[in-house]
């Protein structure tokens, strides 16, 4: 047996244990736990939510660009996250979900997003109550933080604490090249350079790996990409930020829209769609598709390998950008945290769904399919509807549409993996961040011209290893999430006056924190 099969023997191994023996279960455990302790907040409380999320996109405190240029405004890293978190997941992760597990994985993606809500909205909390500032004066937060400070913080638990936040920087800080990067580009090249043909660059092929060519328009695409990527990346946050709030809202209205476009004209279809969902939402099949797949950001091949989380609840990964928020309280960008996942999963990822279910590429009685590709199945439901006479151009749709999501994934991803580096490297951080950022930026060219699986199922492993203690983490700091959100409840919902507000763990930070939100209490 040769290395790269020794390896991916061993990293399979790995991944099974860390996926399909551990982690879905734990992920799925900490949502309903966390659920319950915050007494189904994201249900009791959703006018709240609602309103202090999507209802206030036009107050200035919330969209409005800060100042301070060492944060972004909160609609910034709202955005920021979801362009991390809406990728190829969001269309080859559905149709590989209902490959799998047929219309019933539907009901499992939802259940887990459900779920995901809370687990999401107590990261955000612990992300925003543990951060600090860096070098640069810019907040850092994430896992690792609360890690190191929330758990380390209880009698005999520093050294694990610590363990556990190193262990989750390294594994966040590798897995950025694969399912932030490569992974990304190589469904952005595939995508691209099959709908757009020019043939006389992709008759040049440079290589032949197995079944797959490497051609010089991949090599092009590639190299435009390394250089779109690295113009953004290496401007900083405040650049990520800028073309995530202007690219996200619109690649997500566009593929809406031409979802519901498909789902209006097939409407016959709606009810026998939500009909299959639920009728074969608990066959073996279908639970195990879901619950194995878009539970998490998807299956782009087989169970969750090469995929991805469809809201990353649970990861640890949104966090560190939800941190950078110029929000004081903790607990207001928790929220904007279960809006995340309700976009990224109940609209856009169900809005796949029903455009594949009432589209007539699965047969809703038989649970036959069309194709068996997750990459094609979403092309070939648009292709029914999107067409001149003969004409078909639902791919060039599709394709276009994977390239926005997964351009924007890789920005995120390159902010959480630097994000990781400054908190392994410490005081060298600025260079360290630097350096990792530039060898981000021309990984992108591997994954353009990658043939090899391996890279996306190591990710996998290191994704499924970043969750781990990051879910440790958070049920480890369950008492104190309660406490936030009974406090928050008291003050903002309630209108209690007489209770103190906890905004973070530094006394500094606190103080500082309750002295602007007294000057002005609309800027929470």
């Amino acid at each position: 047996m040769g290395f790269w099969e020794t390896l991916a023997a061993i990293n399979d191994k790995v991944n099974t244990f860390v996926w399909t023996q551990t982690g879905v279960w734990l992920l799925i455990a900490t949502g309903i736990i966390m659920t319950c302790l915050t007494k189904v907040f994201q249900v009791t409380h959703i006018g709240h939510w609602m309103k202090r999320t999507i209802g206030s996109l036009f107050d200035k405190n919330v969209i409005g660009h800060t100042q301070d240029r060492a944060t972004i405004s909160q609609f910034q890293a709202l955005c920021t996250a979801l362009a991390a978190t809406v990728g190829v997941g969001n269309i080859a992760g559905v149709s590989a979900a209902i490959i799998t597990g047929g219309p019933g994985a539907v009901f499992w993606m939802w259940f887990a997003a459900f779920f995901g809500m809370m687990t999401n909205y107590s990261e955000n909390i612990l992300g925003i109550y543990f951060r600090r500032k860096n070098h640069d004066g810019e907040w850092s937060g994430g896992a690792m933080y609360y890690l190191q400070d929330g758990l380390g913080g209880y009698k005999g638990m520093k050294t694990v604490g610590r363990i556990l936040a190193v262990i989750f920087a390294i594994c966040a800080a590798l897995a950025a090249f694969g399912i932030g990067n490569m992974g990304q580009v190589n469904k952005i090249v595939l995508n691209f350079t099959s709908a757009f043909e020019n043939k006389r660059l992709s008759s040049v092929v440079l290589y032949t790996s197995g079944n797959s060519q490497v051609t010089l328009y991949m090599l092009v695409v590639g190299i435009a990409l390394m250089v779109l990527v690295g113009i953004v990346i290496l401007g900083g946050l405040q650049r990520i930020a800028s073309v995530a709030e202007k690219i996200v809202p619109f690649m997500v209205v566009c593929f809406i829209l031409g979802s519901v476009t498909i789902i209006i004209v097939n409407f016959r279809q709606i009810i026998p769609a939500f009909g299959a969902i639920f009728s074969r939402a608990f066959n073996s099949k279908a639970a195990w598709g879901g619950a194995t797949g878009v539970a998490f950001k998807t299956i782009i091949t087989q169970g969750c390998k090469r995929g991805v989380f469809s809201n990353e609840a649970g990861l640890g990964s949104s966090v560190m950008v939800h941190s950078n928020s110029n929000v004081k309280e903790p607990v207001k960008q928790g929220l904007w945290g279960i809006f995340e996942v309700f976009a990224d999963t109940i609209i856009v990822c169900s809005m796949t769904a029903l455009v594949i279910l009432t589209s007539g590429v699965v047969n809703l009685e038989t649970g036959a399919l069309e194709t068996t590709s997750d990459a094609t199945l979403v092309a070939d439901a648009f292709d029914t509807i999107f067409k001149v006479g003969n004409f078909s151009y639902g791919r060039y749709f599709v394709a276009l549409a994977i390239l926005c999501f997964a351009f924007t994934t890789i920005l995120g991803w390159s902010h959480y993996g630097s994000k990781a580096v400054e908190y392994l490297s410490g005081s060298h951080a600025p260079t360290a961040t630097k350096i990792y950022k530039i060898i981000f930026v021309f990984v992108i060219l591997g994954g353009a011209v990658m043939t090899s699986s391996i890279a996306w199922d190591i990710s996998d492993t290191f994704n499924g290893l970043m969750m781990l203690p990051n879910l440790i983490g958070v049920l480890a700091m369950s008492p104190l999430v309660m406490k936030l959100t009974s406090n928050y409840v008291d003050r903002k919902i309630k209108g209690k006056k007489d209770v103190k507000p906890l905004l973070s763990y530094d006394p500094a930070v606190q103080a500082e924190n309750e002295k602007a939100l007294a000057e002005n209490p609309d800027q929470d």
